[in-house]
């Protein structure tokens, strides 16, 4: 009875990882070559891989759990041997720092699975960015296509780390990155942004779908999660890298944020936010990703304050 009530248990828990990771199945369909890459971490020879000079039109999707993952438009050759693009569909990547704190690892944000490394600052194209990606670790698809709805948007106010951890909770945000914007250096470093006068501020990028969430509703929410009056910084965090300001990438963008800071001045606030055109946004070292979740934190500087009827 007891060997029957343990092999119950173990089914269940079996069912349960599977209907938690449902691609757990797709593994093992796979190579034991591709398991080992986008399992173990492994990494395909220099040039052998089937999409190094591949050129068509199309999607690349992951090996695994079929998500979009890089547009054919964004890929490049940088005669480094392996499938390169300077960006990717938003939401898609996750960066995680390797182990030995020098490189820094891409995988599926979907299913976790390994694709390569990303690197920054080669100046090989104007974005200067190479997502440097294993071919096995890719499908891909030159008939279908993916969805174009997605927008960004971009908030400062104080330490990155606080401003991601609010606005990724709210629903039709797809995805939060911490970086800098504002400053004229050219991917800049935190110590960097932190100790020499870049001009930069610690800003996030907030990737949205507009059919789910707006960018008032996105724009009211950063005035409630940080002291829009304090000037000169956020909290105990002090420095023209900290203060309070959002980076409008249109008239549309500037005339909700210019009605929403009027409807806080009448209500009594004296809002110190600035009102910034749009200038390219750095992102920043993957230790700064996602910090508070990964650990088990909330943020010292921020909270939700109700400051809209």
């Amino acid at each position: 009875m007891k060997k029957l009530f343990l092999l119950l248990i173990i089914a269940v828990i079996t069912l349960q990882a599977e209907v938690a990771k449902p691609w757990q199945t797709k593994l093992k369909n796979l190579t034991p070559f591709e398991q080992h890459v986008v399992n173990d971490k492994g990494t395909e020879r220099a040039f052998s891989g089937k999409y190094v000079t591949s050129s068509e039109k199309g999607v690349y999707r992951c090996k695994v759990c079929d998500k979009p993952l890089y547009r054919s438009g964004d890929k490049f050759n940088s005669h480094c041997g392996w499938p390169s693009f300077d960006d990717a569909i938003p939401g898609a990547i996750k960066e995680v720092l390797d182990r030995d704190g020098r490189r820094t690892e891409i995988v599926c944000a979907n299913c976790g699975a390994h694709l390569g490394h990303v690197f920054r600052g080669e100046g090989l194209t104007k974005k200067n960015v190479r997502y440097c990606v294993n071919s096995v670790s890719l499908n891909f698809d030159k008939k279908r296509k993916i969805d174009e709805k997605l927008a960004r948007a971009y908030f400062a106010g104080g330490c990155f780390w606080g401003v991601e951890y609010y606005l990724e909770k709210i629903k039709g945000v797809k995805e939060v990155t911490s970086g800098f914007m504002g400053g004229k250096v050219k991917n800049p470093s935190y110590e960097q942004v932190s100790y020499t006068p870049t001009g930069h501020i610690e800003t996030v990028e907030v990737v949205y779908d507009p059919s789910e969430v707006s960018y008032e509703t996105l724009a009211k929410a950063f005035f409630e999660i940080h002291d829009p009056t304090q000037k000169g910084g956020q909290g105990p965090d002090i420095g023209s890298q900290y203060i309070s300001a959002i980076f409008v990438a249109n008239d549309k963008e500037r005339q909700t944020v210019n009605r929403l800071i009027k409807i806080l001045e009448k209500k009594g606030y004296k809002v110190s936010t600035q009102v910034r055109n749009k200038t390219p946004f750095y992102k920043a070292e993957a230790y700064h990703q996602d910090y508070y979740e990964r650990k088990g934190k909330k943020p010292y500087c921020h909270a939700y304050v109700k400051r809209f009827d």
